[in-house]
């Protein structure tokens, strides 16, 4: 079982914001000297460690591993993360000075804690690549290359079968892809050599278990009537959704698996809740936490708030909800002709 913080837990169980808690709990490094850790591992343990794991390995498929977070963001970019948020992570915006430098120090200083090469441990390139790989883009791709819930399945990849000595590949990573959310990597060109013999060693070894794929290739999804498609849109989805409108360019912007997947429960749609404090006051905000003991929201102006849900009334729209209740209705022919549409819109 993952540890978990005191005052994290205190946090939880009362109701109260964890970056309030942070703000009340004593100052890091006034433990006695031969005990205490440094200032940055003190406030990453008591801010950062119970999503993103107590050696920054992350907590897959939910929470990034910030191992190499410093090759990805620089410390402005860091600091305005911390102070603002985003998603489901509050904004820690009292955290400031000295204990913030420390904190961007340790999370950007190299991972100590990783074993060191040695003479009985091979450094073939396509291991080193391995550890990046499992460092910075696992999150997205998995473990194996082979897809995860964000990105793409490397080993079946298009660009990586025309990619030569890293030609492609290496632009990727360099400049990223915005427009798929995928960030840019600072690493130097042995870094970049190693993660692209890694990415080609998984891709030979898929291709030498054609039948054990996980992926679905574009064309295994185009097979249904467009125009039944759009007749389908126009009847149940068009009071939501407009072709000119929110969903201008999706085909352009996901493709295959990851269209149809949003086309039947979009995971990115916001939730927004109106909590109603026992003083009559109505706050309304994005969903950024929900279970059974808190709900968590961030208001209009970006202050992250969160309560006991025993201690509040509030009601959550979900706009997911609309495409849960077609899953009964769907027939195979509605959502191959829908996907079929769908795909059209570029």
């Amino acid at each position: 079982m993952k540890k978990i913080h005191t005052a994290t837990l205190f946090a939880v169980l009362l109701g109260i914001s964890p970056a309030v808690m942070s703000a009340q709990a004593p100052p890091a490094g006034t433990e006695p000297a031969h005990v205490a850790a440094s200032v940055g591992a003190q406030s990453y343990a008591k801010h950062c460690s119970i999503c993103h794991g107590e050696q920054r390995e992350g907590n897959i498929p939910g929470f990034p591993p910030l191992l190499d977070v410093g090759r990805q963001l620089n410390p402005q970019q860091i600091t305005d993360l911390i102070h603002k948020g985003k998603g489901r992570m509050p904004a820690f915006p009292t955290l400031q000075d000295g204990e913030l430098s420390e904190l961007l120090h340790f999370l950007t200083t190299d991972d100590l804690s990783a074993p060191a090469h040695s003479a009985t441990v091979s450094t073939s390139a396509a291991e080193a690549g391995q550890r990046l790989f499992q460092r910075n883009c696992a999150f997205c791709h998995g473990r194996d290359a082979a897809g995860g819930e964000t990105g793409p399945d490397l080993t079946r990849s298009k660009l990586v079968l025309a990619d030569v000595n890293g030609n492609k590949i290496s632009e990727v990573i360099h400049n990223g892809r915005p427009e798929k959310k995928m960030p840019a990597f600072n690493f130097s060109n042995d870094e970049v050599a190693s993660l692209v013999a890694f990415i080609h060693s998984q891709q030979s070894k898929a291709a030498a278990h054609p039948g054990s794929r996980r992926g679905v290739d574009v064309s295994d999804l185009q097979t249904g009537n467009v125009e039944a498609g759009k007749q389908y849109f126009d009847h149940a989805c068009a009071s939501c959704h407009s072709a000119t409108g929110d969903l201008k360019g999706i085909a352009s912007r996901l493709e295959g698996l990851q269209l149809e997947e949003q086309m039947l429960y979009p995971r990115e749609a916001k939730r927004y809740a109106t909590v109603s404090l026992p003083s009559g006051e109505k706050i309304r905000g994005l969903v950024i936490y929900l279970d059974e003991f808190t709900v968590g929201i961030r208001d209009d102006s970006g202050t992250y708030h969160s309560w006991s849900v025993n201690r509040v009334h509030y009601t959550v729209e979900d706009p997911a909800n609309g495409h849960v209740e077609l899953f009964s209705k769907y027939t195979d022919a509605d959502i191959h002709n829908l996907m079929a549409y769908l795909q059209t819109l570029r």
